[in-house]
């Protein structure tokens, strides 16, 4: 056998694969272990972007050694499950379902047609459908999981189009103009979709939110009777905004939509989990009646991104928004050919983590995780409200927090908290003013953690006013 035939063979050889997993399984649980106790920063910030992972031109074979190499890219990495991360709307993943995601990487089944899925396509049908059930969707629902909630928004404002605009979109192009009604909060991937589909700056009118940041019904009447020379066909309201983690008032914005024939989409990427908590249920009443939702199980059902499912309350719907024909991929029966319900065709086998969650640790697990997140918030925001130099923006409703640090400038303290690393918060501006924002993603957190973060606040905010 030749050098490089050997080389070959030797690098998918399954005992190799064999030693370099348990050694970096063992370097990986010992990074996990140590973020867990809160060693080292939760954000290693480094302005030598490339100096570390500089690649020769013709990088040669032994250059880099697998497990230290993917060890050190751990150690350099946001540290997601570092009990003082207080950052964004990303889980610290189960680890369980991280291994979950290697099955899935090394079968690397595409999820286009069912032949390159057989596993993985029942089991992302059976995970869609329990979805479409904790939501109250009627018998009749489905949907598909897609990467992220940005994409996911995409694909319900393409079966809107195709289901409302009163003409084939699909065939023939956009031959009028088209809106929805968002809200003054709502993601930035709304109005990234409305552009994507050549519905120009007036495609995605934003209502203002009233003060507790939900978009009502009379915010919506009102966008309505002011819009001019458009034709909006639906609506799109948030279960948990990416801003503050409102819920909209699903109810009334279900009812004005029934009584004005508009699509109601609600973006539950972030709130879609309360589902799953008895206690926060209730945030989502209505939501069984909306036409299309997003829910991301990234977020509060802690899968590794990107696990996105797009729900439809009509499973004809999901095909609408592709409305394609491709005789080379798909067989006759739609019903297991995904790739026919989402933009991606080699899609990863994303289902196969949660199923298993699900399996291993059962419902009632999730929704304990729900409910802790939920009361860590809420033990922070009544810090800060105790707390006399601290301003609390508004009473949350979900498990983000919008505070600032008095007679400070909070964007600048946002910056030296993120080189500081030592703790990691985000910001948001709200009515044109700018607050931290933290959102609670870590079941493990305790609440001494939270004490230290404001301590840590108060020390770096002095420095920014010397």
């Amino acid at each position: 056998m030749s050098e490089s035939r050997k080389a070959i063979a030797d690098a998918f050889d399954a005992e190799r694969f064999r030693a370099d997993g348990h050694r970096l399984i063992d370097a990986l649980a010992d990074q996990l272990a140590a973020w867990h106790r809160g060693d080292g920063p939760a954000l290693p910030w480094s302005d030598a972007l490339d100096e570390p992972w500089r690649l020769d031109d013709a990088p040669v074979a032994g250059t880099g050694e697998l497990v230290a190499d993917l060890a050190r890219v751990a150690a350099a990495s946001t540290a997601l499950a570092h009990p003082r991360t207080f950052a964004h709307q990303v889980a610290p993943p189960l680890p369980g379902a991280a291994l979950a995601e290697l099955v899935g990487a090394l079968i690397n089944n595409g999820m286009a047609v069912y032949e390159m899925g057989p596993a993985a396509t029942p089991i992302e049908l059976e995970v869609v459908a329990w979805l479409c059930r904790k939501l109250g969707l009627p018998v009749g629902a489905g949907g598909v999981l897609t990467s992220g909630g940005s994409l996911g928004n995409l694909t319900a404002l393409l079966a809107m189009r195709q289901a409302r605009a009163g003409f084939d979109a699909w065939r023939d192009g956009t031959t009028k103009p088209l809106a929805v009604i968002t809200s003054s909060d709502s993601h930035y991937s709304i109005s990234r979709a409305t552009h994507i589909m050549g519905w120009g700056d007036r495609g995605a009118i934003a209502a203002p939110v009233d003060a507790r940041h939900h978009l009502t019904a009379v915010a919506v009447r009102r966008a309505l009777d002011d819009a001019r020379d458009v034709s909006v066909i639906g609506v799109v309201a948030a279960a948990g905004s990416t801003a503050t983690g409102a819920f909209d008032p699903l109810d009334e914005l279900a009812d004005l939509c029934a009584e004005r024939d508009l699509w109601l989409h609600v973006d539950a990427a972030h709130g879609g989990s309360a589902a799953l908590s008895a206690t926060h249920a209730s945030r989502l009443r209505g939501i069984a009646r909306a036409d299309s939702v997003v829910w991301d199980a990234h977020k509060l059902m802690m899968m590794p991104a990107l696990v996105t499912a797009v729900l439809f309350r009509r499973q004809a719907d999901a095909y609408a928004a592709f409305a394609q024909q491709a005789p080379y991929l798909f067989g006759a029966d739609a019903g297991l050919d995904l790739g026919q319900r989402t933009l991606e065709c080699t899609k990863r086998a994303m289902a196969v983590e949660l199923w298993t969650a699900l399996r291993v640790h059962g419902e009632a697990w999730f929704g304990a995780v729900v409910d802790r997140l939920h009361e860590l918030a809420g033990e922070l925001a009544a810090r800060v409200s105790a707390a006399p130099d601290f301003e609390l923006a508004l009473a949350p409703e979900s498990n983000i927090v919008v505070y600032a640090l008095r007679d400070t400038d909070n964007r600048a303290l946002r910056d030296l908290v993120a080189r500081d690393g030592r703790f990691y918060v985000v910001g948001t501006e709200i009515r044109g003013r700018y607050w931290l924002r933290s959102t609670v993603m870590n079941p493990l957190i305790e609440p001494h953690d939270l004490d230290a973060l404001l301590a840590h606040l108060r020390q770096l905010g002095a420095r920014c006013r010397a």
